[in-house]
């Protein structure tokens, strides 16, 4: 443990207090590092090192130490206390971050550990910048007791408190357990890495002693398990390296703060530019598949989006993007997985980035090609009203700019639910492809003409004929903008001009909301 004590000339003390710096820099010991990077893990200030702009971090409270004793924390007190804080930039904009250190304590949280975070927090939310949490650590500080619980307990409190004021990610590259899990789960984007990064509730050995299942730490809250199945991740990636150069990536599409606008680039793509490739991608034919990931490289500048939550809810893609070198939020129905239909995973994530979008004046695009809600008793038993509800609340609370463009299929309440324009979409297009109805034209027959072909001598031809008569009443692409529910049916290959054009116009849009404490959106 580095000396404080102090002696000599000012400029003696200067150099010791240099001395002194350094070996915090340093960390506890060589051997110490050693063990962290066999692990395959980086120390908390190589992390950011590589999240921030090299030179611009300005460390706060570097040489606290705890004052904890018993249990031989009193011979223990090394600076820092197991987290670093601070602020720095990501391409010239202020970050602030804190840093689990696993080397001490195994990065677990105590009363001071705790402060630290609690004084980088308020820092963050005073001066409207966005936090960023480097996850490391092992938890409470079971020698501390019930301060280390109360630590945790000023952390949630402070990020709901700037939930929607400035972006909070979450990057976890280590464990996460217990109580400390809720903290990433407050914030608004959750990156994790393959094999260093766990989270759980109740770990392996409390599961089997509880339940009787064995399972692995990262069978039970690995990075592929919460980016593909509970949802809790955003983001999966194999190292830190990529995962913390696309936590910077994401920082440049994001505003400081709700109270400015997200920063705009300048693109060499078009905005004019048109796309004869938007012909062929959507098939005319309903019922064939196609990746609406393709539309959406043929839309956006230079072909680049970055993709939320991608393994989780795969029949719906939410991405960033840039239109003219605006950042917009694209919410698109999925027709390569389970034909695009809207479940109750589907809806929570496009619920959840929706609302984000909102919090941080992004525009919202969506990119519409959905059969309906995804029928079946586990849907329903499994609240499929609520949770589908949860989409529909999100947009219709949303004041931020909202275009909806109707690719091909609109089906009954799943397209009322995707910005349609009865729910306040600011505009709305549709390709001549599209197909705007309460259900598709053989399924609306068998409703509507029922009697009529059980009685016909060629059930089958009679069935054909009122499809026809069906789909060419209510179904043909014109019917929606003839009663004004669309604004215009537009050529394909003009998709990018137009959305360019609206966002244009759009930019200033004011739009408030009744005066309330806050809404109670559907759980």
């Amino acid at each position: 443990m580095p000396t404080t004590e102090v002696s000599g000339s000012v400029s003696e003390r200067t150099a010791q207090l240099g001395a002194l710096k350094e070996l915090v820099r340093e960390g506890p010991d060589r051997e110490a590092t050693e063990r962290q990077h066999a692990r395959g893990k980086l120390t908390a200030r190589e992390r950011i090192e590589l999240l921030l702009d090299k030179g611009s971090f300005t460390e706060v409270e570097g040489l606290r130490r705890h004052r904890a004793s018993g249990f031989g924390l009193e011979a223990r007190k090394p600076h820092t206390d197991g987290v670093v804080t601070g602020w720095g930039t990501v391409e010239g904009r202020t970050v602030f971050v804190y840093a689990h250190d696993f080397r001490i304590f195994g990065g677990a949280l105590g009363e001071a550990h705790a402060e630290k975070i609690h004084k980088v927090m308020d820092l963050a939310l005073a001066a409207g910048a966005p936090l960023v949490s480097l996850n490391d650590g092992a938890g409470a500080r079971i020698q501390e007791g019930v301060q280390a619980l109360a630590g945790y307990g000023g952390i949630f409190r402070r990020n709901t408190a700037a939930s929607g004021v400035i972006p909070q990610i979450s990057v976890m590259l280590g464990p996460c357990a217990g109580g400390a899990a809720y903290s990433p789960a407050l914030t608004d984007l959750v990156f994790m890495v393959r094999e260093t990064s766990q989270m759980f509730i109740t770990g392996p050995d409390v599961v089997q002693a509880v339940t009787g299942e064995q399972i692995t730490q990262n069978g039970l809250g690995g990075a592929d398990v919460h980016g593909g199945t509970s949802g809790v991740a955003h983001f999966v990636y194999d190292d830190e390296e990529t995962c913390l150069a696309e936590v910077r990536y994401l920082l440049s599409l994001l505003p400081s703060n709700n109270r400015e606008l997200p920063p705009r680039v300048v693109t060499a793509d078009p905005p004019d530019r048109e796309s004869g490739a938007l012909l062929d991608l959507v098939p005319a034919d309903g019922n064939r598949s196609y990746d609406v990931r393709a539309v959406i490289e043929e839309i956006v500048d230079d072909g680049e989006f970055l993709e939320v939550h991608a393994a989780f809810a795969p029949n719906l893609v939410c991405a960033l993007a840039r239109l003219e070198g605006r950042v917009v939020g694209l919410v698109a129905n999925q027709p390569a997985a389970l034909a695009g239909v809207l479940d109750i995973r589907a809806s929570e994530k496009g619920a959840r980035f929706v609302q984000f979008c909102d919090s941080f004046n992004i525009p919202l695009v969506t990119l519409v090609d959905v059969p309906g809600f995804l029928p079946g008793v586990d849907q329903e038993h499994d609240g499929i009203i609520r949770r589908g509800a949860k989409l529909l609340y999100a947009y219709c609370n949303a004041t931020v700019p909202r275009i909806s463009l109707v690719l091909r299929k609109a089906y009954g309440g799943a397209y009322i639910v995707m910005d349609s324009r009865s729910i306040g979409a600011d505009l709305a297009f549709a390709w001549p492809t599209n197909e705007i109805a309460v259900m598709g034209a053989e399924g609306a027959a068998n409703v509507v003409f029922r009697r009529e072909i059980a009685a016909a001598e060629d059930p089958v031809a009679m069935r054909a004929r009122k499809i026809a008569e069906y789909r060419s009443e209510l179904v043909h692409p014109y019917y929606a903008a003839e009663r004004g529910l669309v604004d215009d049916v537009i050529d394909p290959r003009q998709t990018r001009p137009l959305l360019c054009r609206a966002l244009a116009m759009l930019t200033a849009k004011a739009a408030d909301l009744p005066h309330r404490k806050h809404g109670n959106p559907p759980q």
